[in-house]
Protein backbone atom coordinates (compact mmCIF):
# COMPACT_ATOMS: atom_id res chain seq x y z
CA UNK A 1 0.00 0.00 0.00
CA UNK A 2 2.48 2.45 1.06
CA UNK A 3 4.48 1.52 -2.48
CA UNK A 4 1.86 2.26 -4.73
CA UNK A 5 0.97 5.80 -2.86
CA UNK A 6 4.62 6.49 -3.32
CA UNK A 7 4.30 5.79 -7.02
CA UNK A 8 1.08 7.68 -6.81
CA UNK A 9 2.43 10.22 -4.99
CA UNK A 10 5.74 10.58 -7.49
CA UNK A 11 3.56 10.48 -10.53
CA UNK A 12 1.28 13.57 -9.33
CA UNK A 13 5.22 15.18 -8.67
CA UNK A 14 6.50 14.60 -12.10
CA UNK A 15 2.65 15.92 -13.27
CA UNK A 16 2.64 19.23 -11.52
CA UNK A 17 6.34 19.86 -12.24
CA UNK A 18 5.55 19.59 -16.46
CA UNK A 19 2.44 22.06 -15.67
CA UNK A 20 4.55 24.73 -14.09
CA UNK A 21 7.55 24.05 -16.77
CA UNK A 22 4.44 24.47 -19.25
CA UNK A 23 3.19 28.06 -17.63
CA UNK A 24 6.78 29.25 -17.13
CA UNK A 25 7.49 28.73 -20.95
CA UNK A 26 4.04 30.08 -21.64
CA UNK A 27 4.56 33.31 -20.10
CA UNK A 28 8.13 33.94 -21.36
CA UNK A 29 6.91 33.28 -24.80
CA UNK A 30 4.06 36.21 -24.58
CA UNK A 31 6.40 38.17 -22.86
CA UNK A 32 9.20 38.35 -25.18
CA UNK A 33 6.35 38.85 -27.73
CA UNK A 34 5.50 41.56 -25.68
CA UNK A 35 8.50 42.96 -25.86
CA UNK A 36 9.73 42.95 -29.11
CA UNK A 37 5.83 44.45 -30.21
CA UNK A 38 7.52 47.63 -28.67
CA UNK A 39 9.71 48.12 -32.12
CA UNK A 40 6.95 47.37 -34.22
CA UNK A 41 4.10 49.45 -32.92
CA UNK A 42 6.52 52.61 -32.82
CA UNK A 43 5.39 54.13 -36.37
CA UNK A 44 1.86 53.46 -35.42
CA UNK A 45 2.69 55.69 -32.19
CA UNK A 46 3.67 57.88 -34.59
CA UNK A 47 0.87 58.27 -36.55
CA UNK A 48 -1.92 57.91 -33.57
CA UNK A 49 -0.55 60.31 -31.15
CA UNK A 50 1.84 62.20 -33.23
CA UNK A 51 4.64 62.11 -30.66
CA UNK A 52 8.25 63.12 -31.64
CA UNK A 53 10.88 60.87 -32.20
CA UNK A 54 12.94 61.84 -29.07
CA UNK A 55 9.92 60.93 -27.18
CA UNK A 56 8.97 57.61 -29.00
CA UNK A 57 12.86 57.06 -28.11
CA UNK A 58 11.59 56.49 -24.47
CA UNK A 59 9.37 53.52 -25.33
CA UNK A 60 12.74 51.26 -24.95
CA UNK A 61 14.12 53.00 -21.37
CA UNK A 62 10.36 53.01 -20.05
CA UNK A 63 9.77 49.13 -20.12
CA UNK A 64 13.68 48.46 -18.91
CA UNK A 65 14.00 50.76 -15.95
CA UNK A 66 11.46 49.06 -13.32
CA UNK A 67 12.19 45.97 -14.83
CA UNK A 68 15.79 46.37 -13.40
CA UNK A 69 14.96 47.42 -10.06
CA UNK A 70 12.23 44.85 -9.27
CA UNK A 71 14.52 42.35 -10.94
CA UNK A 72 17.11 42.94 -7.85
CA UNK A 73 14.54 43.74 -5.60
CA UNK A 74 13.38 39.83 -6.61
CA UNK A 75 16.51 38.49 -6.78
CA UNK A 76 17.52 39.36 -3.20
CA UNK A 77 14.06 39.57 -1.08
CA UNK A 78 12.93 36.03 -3.51
CA UNK A 79 13.55 33.61 -0.67
CA UNK A 80 11.37 34.97 1.38
CA UNK A 81 8.24 34.56 -0.38
CA UNK A 82 6.01 32.26 -1.62
CA UNK A 83 7.39 31.22 -5.40
CA UNK A 84 3.28 30.85 -6.66
CA UNK A 85 2.24 34.23 -5.51
CA UNK A 86 5.18 35.74 -6.93
CA UNK A 87 4.76 34.60 -10.03
CA UNK A 88 0.82 35.29 -9.83
CA UNK A 89 1.95 38.76 -8.95
CA UNK A 90 3.61 39.01 -12.28
CA UNK A 91 2.01 37.00 -14.76
CA UNK A 92 -1.27 38.91 -13.80
CA UNK A 93 0.57 42.69 -13.47
CA UNK A 94 2.25 41.75 -17.31
CA UNK A 95 -1.01 40.85 -18.63
CA UNK A 96 -3.23 43.68 -17.27
CA UNK A 97 -0.48 46.26 -18.28
CA UNK A 98 0.10 45.05 -22.02
CA UNK A 99 -4.04 45.08 -21.88
CA UNK A 100 -3.99 48.89 -20.99
CA UNK A 101 -1.07 49.76 -23.79
CA UNK A 102 -3.73 48.95 -25.92
CA UNK A 103 -6.53 51.42 -24.29
CA UNK A 104 -3.79 54.43 -23.69
CA UNK A 105 -5.87 57.11 -25.05
CA UNK A 106 -2.33 59.36 -24.84
CA UNK A 107 1.03 58.65 -25.58
CA UNK A 108 2.16 59.39 -22.20
CA UNK A 109 -0.43 56.95 -20.58
CA UNK A 110 1.15 54.03 -23.02
CA UNK A 111 4.20 55.00 -21.49
CA UNK A 112 3.01 54.85 -18.06
CA UNK A 113 1.62 51.43 -18.67
CA UNK A 114 4.17 50.38 -20.17
CA UNK A 115 6.86 51.13 -17.52
CA UNK A 116 3.97 49.02 -15.13
CA UNK A 117 4.23 46.48 -17.32
CA UNK A 118 8.01 46.50 -16.95
CA UNK A 119 7.70 46.67 -12.70
CA UNK A 120 5.67 43.05 -12.87
CA UNK A 121 7.51 41.76 -15.57
CA UNK A 122 10.65 41.99 -13.32
CA UNK A 123 8.37 39.86 -10.79
CA UNK A 124 7.70 37.23 -13.28
CA UNK A 125 11.19 37.27 -14.61
CA UNK A 126 12.89 37.05 -11.46
CA UNK A 127 11.14 34.34 -10.16
CA UNK A 128 10.19 31.80 -13.01
CA UNK A 129 13.55 31.10 -14.00
CA UNK A 130 14.77 30.52 -10.77
CA UNK A 131 11.97 27.78 -10.46
CA UNK A 132 13.12 26.18 -13.59
CA UNK A 133 16.62 26.10 -11.66
CA UNK A 134 15.21 24.27 -8.78
CA UNK A 135 12.88 22.06 -10.17
CA UNK A 136 15.29 20.37 -12.49
CA UNK A 137 19.02 21.03 -10.82
CA UNK A 138 20.22 18.33 -12.75
CA UNK A 139 19.26 20.10 -16.29
CA UNK A 140 19.67 23.44 -16.06
CA UNK A 141 21.56 24.02 -18.88
CA UNK A 142 18.59 22.40 -20.90
CA UNK A 143 15.87 24.30 -19.16
CA UNK A 144 17.48 27.54 -19.69
CA UNK A 145 17.98 27.39 -23.40
CA UNK A 146 14.67 25.85 -24.28
CA UNK A 147 13.19 28.79 -21.90
CA UNK A 148 15.06 31.03 -24.17
CA UNK A 149 13.72 29.50 -26.91
CA UNK A 150 10.08 30.03 -25.76
CA UNK A 151 11.17 33.55 -25.84
CA UNK A 152 12.34 33.72 -29.23
CA UNK A 153 9.43 32.24 -30.01
CA UNK A 154 7.08 34.79 -29.07
CA UNK A 155 9.81 37.79 -29.86
CA UNK A 156 9.59 36.05 -33.53
CA UNK A 157 5.91 36.26 -33.80
CA UNK A 158 5.52 39.97 -31.71
CA UNK A 159 6.15 41.88 -34.59
CA UNK A 160 4.11 40.06 -36.96
CA UNK A 161 1.35 40.12 -34.28
CA UNK A 162 1.26 44.04 -34.93
CA UNK A 163 1.21 43.53 -38.70
CA UNK A 164 -1.71 41.88 -38.82
CA UNK A 165 -3.85 43.65 -36.08
CA UNK A 166 -2.36 46.80 -38.30
CA UNK A 167 -3.68 44.80 -41.50
CA UNK A 168 -7.09 44.45 -40.00
CA UNK A 169 -7.09 48.11 -39.07
CA UNK A 170 -6.10 49.30 -35.41
CA UNK A 171 -2.50 48.20 -34.07
CA UNK A 172 -4.41 48.38 -30.36
CA UNK A 173 -5.91 44.79 -31.18
CA UNK A 174 -2.39 43.39 -31.27
CA UNK A 175 -2.73 44.65 -27.16
CA UNK A 176 -5.91 43.40 -27.03
CA UNK A 177 -4.92 39.90 -27.92
CA UNK A 178 -1.33 39.31 -26.25
CA UNK A 179 -3.17 40.66 -23.13
CA UNK A 180 -6.14 38.37 -22.92
CA UNK A 181 -3.98 35.50 -23.63
CA UNK A 182 -2.47 35.97 -19.89
CA UNK A 183 -6.17 34.63 -19.03
CA UNK A 184 -6.00 31.34 -19.00
CA UNK A 185 -2.04 31.32 -18.06
CA UNK A 186 -3.21 32.73 -14.84
CA UNK A 187 -6.10 30.65 -14.36
CA UNK A 188 -3.36 27.69 -14.67
CA UNK A 189 -1.37 28.85 -11.87
CA UNK A 190 -3.99 29.94 -9.85
CA UNK A 191 -5.21 26.33 -9.86
CA UNK A 192 -1.63 24.42 -9.67
CA UNK A 193 -0.16 23.91 -5.83
CA UNK A 194 2.93 25.70 -4.94
CA UNK A 195 5.39 24.07 -6.87
CA UNK A 196 7.58 21.27 -4.77
CA UNK A 197 11.64 21.50 -5.34
CA UNK A 198 14.73 19.72 -3.49
CA UNK A 199 15.50 22.74 -2.10
CA UNK A 200 14.98 26.16 -2.59
CA UNK A 201 16.74 29.42 -2.37
CA UNK A 202 18.59 29.79 0.63
CA UNK A 203 18.04 32.79 2.50
CA UNK A 204 20.08 35.43 1.67
CA UNK A 205 22.26 38.36 3.33
CA UNK A 206 24.54 40.89 2.86
CA UNK A 207 27.95 38.59 3.81
CA UNK A 208 26.18 36.04 1.48
CA UNK A 209 25.41 38.23 -1.29
CA UNK A 210 29.18 39.59 -1.47
CA UNK A 211 30.35 35.97 -1.61
CA UNK A 212 27.75 35.66 -4.36
CA UNK A 213 29.32 38.20 -6.36
CA UNK A 214 33.01 37.13 -5.32
CA UNK A 215 32.56 33.57 -7.04
CA UNK A 216 34.86 33.64 -10.18
CA UNK A 217 31.80 32.03 -12.08
CA UNK A 218 29.50 34.36 -11.24
CA UNK A 219 31.93 37.17 -11.99
CA UNK A 220 32.73 35.23 -15.67
CA UNK A 221 29.05 34.78 -16.51
CA UNK A 222 28.57 38.28 -15.32
CA UNK A 223 31.19 39.75 -18.39
CA UNK A 224 30.35 37.24 -20.76
CA UNK A 225 26.43 38.02 -20.76
CA UNK A 226 26.90 41.88 -20.81
CA UNK A 227 29.43 41.33 -23.76
CA UNK A 228 27.05 38.81 -25.45
CA UNK A 229 24.06 41.16 -24.84
CA UNK A 230 25.55 44.26 -25.74
CA UNK A 231 26.17 42.27 -29.07
CA UNK A 232 23.03 41.61 -29.70
CA UNK A 233 21.59 44.72 -28.59
CA UNK A 234 24.06 46.30 -31.06
CA UNK A 235 22.18 43.61 -33.48
CA UNK A 236 18.30 43.84 -32.44
CA UNK A 237 18.55 48.06 -32.71
CA UNK A 238 21.08 48.44 -35.83
CA UNK A 239 20.49 45.39 -38.21
CA UNK A 240 17.51 46.90 -40.42
CA UNK A 241 19.30 49.86 -40.88
CA UNK A 242 22.31 48.00 -41.73
CA UNK A 243 20.04 45.82 -44.20
CA UNK A 244 18.04 49.10 -45.40
CA UNK A 245 19.45 49.52 -48.81
CA UNK A 246 21.53 46.38 -49.36
CA UNK A 247 18.05 44.30 -49.51
CA UNK A 248 14.69 45.31 -50.66
CA UNK A 249 12.34 46.61 -48.42
CA UNK A 250 10.65 43.60 -47.64
CA UNK A 251 13.57 42.02 -47.05
CA UNK A 252 15.21 44.99 -44.82
CA UNK A 253 12.37 45.01 -43.02
CA UNK A 254 12.15 40.91 -42.13
CA UNK A 255 15.73 41.23 -41.61
CA UNK A 256 16.23 41.23 -37.69
CA UNK A 257 12.81 38.39 -37.93
CA UNK A 258 15.36 36.24 -39.90
CA UNK A 259 17.98 36.69 -37.11
CA UNK A 260 15.50 36.18 -34.46
CA UNK A 261 14.15 32.68 -35.93
CA UNK A 262 17.44 31.23 -35.99
CA UNK A 263 17.42 31.62 -32.15
CA UNK A 264 14.73 28.96 -31.92
CA UNK A 265 17.02 26.23 -33.18
CA UNK A 266 20.06 27.21 -31.92
CA UNK A 267 18.48 27.24 -28.41
CA UNK A 268 17.50 24.02 -28.72
CA UNK A 269 20.83 23.00 -30.12
CA UNK A 270 22.22 24.89 -26.99
CA UNK A 271 19.79 23.07 -24.91
CA UNK A 272 20.48 19.30 -25.96
CA UNK A 273 24.29 19.86 -26.21
CA UNK A 274 24.80 21.69 -22.56
CA UNK A 275 24.87 18.11 -21.05
CA UNK A 276 26.97 16.81 -23.34
CA UNK A 277 30.10 19.08 -23.19
CA UNK A 278 29.44 21.02 -19.91
CA UNK A 279 28.88 24.69 -19.84
CA UNK A 280 32.42 26.30 -19.83
CA UNK A 281 33.04 24.17 -22.88
CA UNK A 282 30.16 25.39 -24.88
CA UNK A 283 30.04 28.74 -24.43
CA UNK A 284 33.76 28.78 -25.71
CA UNK A 285 32.54 26.86 -29.00
CA UNK A 286 29.67 28.99 -29.31
CA UNK A 287 31.86 32.53 -28.76
CA UNK A 288 34.49 30.54 -31.66
CA UNK A 289 31.94 30.27 -33.75
CA UNK A 290 30.45 33.95 -33.86
CA UNK A 291 33.73 34.99 -34.98
CA UNK A 292 33.66 33.52 -38.53
CA UNK A 293 30.11 33.77 -38.69
CA UNK A 294 30.49 37.85 -37.92
CA UNK A 295 33.29 38.20 -40.23
CA UNK A 296 31.65 36.35 -42.87
CA UNK A 297 28.20 38.34 -42.86
CA UNK A 298 30.18 41.83 -42.27
CA UNK A 299 33.41 41.83 -44.27
CA UNK A 300 32.23 39.67 -47.02
CA UNK A 301 28.49 39.05 -47.82
CA UNK A 302 26.47 40.92 -50.13
CA UNK A 303 22.51 40.63 -51.33
CA UNK A 304 21.02 37.78 -50.32
CA UNK A 305 24.31 35.76 -48.58
CA UNK A 306 23.39 38.24 -46.24
CA UNK A 307 20.38 36.71 -44.60
CA UNK A 308 22.12 33.67 -44.49
CA UNK A 309 24.61 35.30 -42.43
CA UNK A 310 22.08 37.16 -40.28
CA UNK A 311 20.70 33.75 -40.01
CA UNK A 312 24.16 31.94 -39.07
CA UNK A 313 24.70 35.01 -36.12
CA UNK A 314 21.31 34.23 -34.58
CA UNK A 315 22.11 30.68 -34.65
CA UNK A 316 25.77 31.01 -32.87
CA UNK A 317 24.59 34.02 -30.72
CA UNK A 318 21.46 32.88 -29.42
CA UNK A 319 23.15 29.53 -27.12
CA UNK A 320 25.54 32.26 -25.06
CA UNK A 321 23.22 33.39 -22.49
CA UNK A 322 21.39 30.57 -20.83
CA UNK A 323 24.89 28.48 -21.84
CA UNK A 324 26.72 30.89 -19.47
CA UNK A 325 23.69 31.45 -16.96
CA UNK A 326 23.27 27.78 -16.16
CA UNK A 327 27.42 27.96 -15.80
CA UNK A 328 26.89 31.17 -13.13
CA UNK A 329 23.96 29.49 -11.60
CA UNK A 330 25.56 26.09 -10.84
CA UNK A 331 28.40 27.50 -9.28
CA UNK A 332 25.83 28.59 -5.91
CA UNK A 333 22.25 26.76 -6.74
CA UNK A 334 21.28 27.48 -3.75
CA UNK A 335 21.17 31.19 -4.34
CA UNK A 336 19.76 31.27 -7.97
CA UNK A 337 17.41 33.92 -8.00
CA UNK A 338 20.30 36.35 -7.24
CA UNK A 339 22.66 35.38 -9.96
CA UNK A 340 19.48 35.57 -12.43
CA UNK A 341 19.06 38.82 -11.28
CA UNK A 342 22.88 39.87 -11.55
CA UNK A 343 22.37 38.67 -15.48
CA UNK A 344 19.55 40.29 -15.86
CA UNK A 345 20.83 43.69 -14.49
CA UNK A 346 24.68 42.98 -16.61
CA UNK A 347 22.97 41.80 -19.82
CA UNK A 348 20.66 44.74 -19.84
CA UNK A 349 23.82 47.29 -19.31
CA UNK A 350 25.32 45.68 -22.33
CA UNK A 351 21.84 45.96 -24.24
CA UNK A 352 21.90 49.63 -23.12
CA UNK A 353 25.67 50.73 -24.12
CA UNK A 354 26.74 48.83 -26.85
CA UNK A 355 23.60 50.06 -29.45
CA UNK A 356 24.31 53.96 -27.71
CA UNK A 357 28.16 53.54 -28.63
CA UNK A 358 27.16 52.87 -31.98
CA UNK A 359 24.94 55.50 -32.43
CA UNK A 360 27.34 58.18 -32.19
CA UNK A 361 30.01 56.00 -34.29
CA UNK A 362 26.99 55.92 -37.36
CA UNK A 363 27.03 59.52 -37.14
CA UNK A 364 30.63 60.21 -37.99
CA UNK A 365 31.78 56.94 -39.65
CA UNK A 366 28.41 55.32 -40.75
CA UNK A 367 26.27 52.54 -40.16
CA UNK A 368 28.72 49.87 -41.92
CA UNK A 369 31.80 50.63 -39.85
CA UNK A 370 29.53 50.75 -36.67
CA UNK A 371 28.52 47.20 -37.16
CA UNK A 372 32.25 45.95 -38.09
CA UNK A 373 33.20 47.38 -34.76
CA UNK A 374 31.08 44.82 -33.25
CA UNK A 375 34.90 42.82 -33.17
CA UNK A 376 35.47 44.45 -30.45
CA UNK A 377 33.12 42.85 -27.87
CA UNK A 378 33.21 39.65 -29.61
CA UNK A 379 36.98 39.21 -29.67
CA UNK A 380 36.93 39.99 -25.97
CA UNK A 381 34.09 37.48 -25.38
CA UNK A 382 35.64 34.86 -27.12
CA UNK A 383 38.87 35.76 -24.91
CA UNK A 384 36.74 35.63 -21.59
CA UNK A 385 35.03 32.30 -22.84
CA UNK A 386 38.81 30.82 -23.29
CA UNK A 387 40.19 31.97 -20.25
CA UNK A 388 36.56 30.66 -18.26
CA UNK A 389 37.41 27.20 -19.92
CA UNK A 390 40.90 27.19 -19.24
CA UNK A 391 41.15 28.59 -15.55
CA UNK A 392 37.61 28.35 -14.00
CA UNK A 393 35.55 25.50 -16.30
CA UNK A 394 37.76 22.43 -16.34
CA UNK A 395 38.19 22.37 -12.96
CA UNK A 396 34.36 21.98 -12.03
CA UNK A 397 32.89 20.70 -15.32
Amino acid sequence: MNETANVHGAETERDTRRWWTLAVFAYVALEGAGLQMRGAVIPELRTTFGAPDWQLGLVAPAGTLGYLLVVMLVGAVASHFDTRRLLLVGFVGTGVGIFFMGVAPSFLLFLSALAGRGLFTGVGRGTDRPLLSHLYPAQRGRLFSYYDMMWAVGATLGPALVAAAVWLGDWRLAYFTLGLAFVPLVGLVWYLPTPTVDGGDDTLDMAELRRIGRQPEVLATAVTLFLSAGVEGGLFTWLTTFADGRLSGPLATASLSIMLAAYIPGRLASGRLSERFGYARLGLVQAALLVPAFLYTFFFAEGLALLAGFFLIGLVLSGLYPTMLAYGTEAVPEHSAPVNAIAAVTSAAGIAAVPAAMGFLIGDAGILQAMRLLWVPIAVLLAVTLATWLVIGRVTE
